[in-house]
């Protein structure tokens, strides 16, 4: 099935977004924009993801 490689992706990226928001939080000075469209790409996938795994 198609969709298994494809979410399998997506899991992969969204995980990484989410090393890249916690290191860009833990630096003294954090930069609110860069955290602001990491989180909305990191929201992004999270929807996609769960979209993909609903039955259809």
């Amino acid at each position: 099935m198609i969709i298994q490689p494809r979410l399998r992706s997506l899991e992969d990226k969204h995980a990484t977004l989410e090393r890249q928001i916690a290191s860009e939080d833990a630096r003294p000075r954090p930069d609110a924009n860069a955290l602001g469209r990491l989180k909305r790409e990191k929201l992004r996938l999270k929807e996609e993801i769960e979209r993909l795994r609903q039955p259809h």
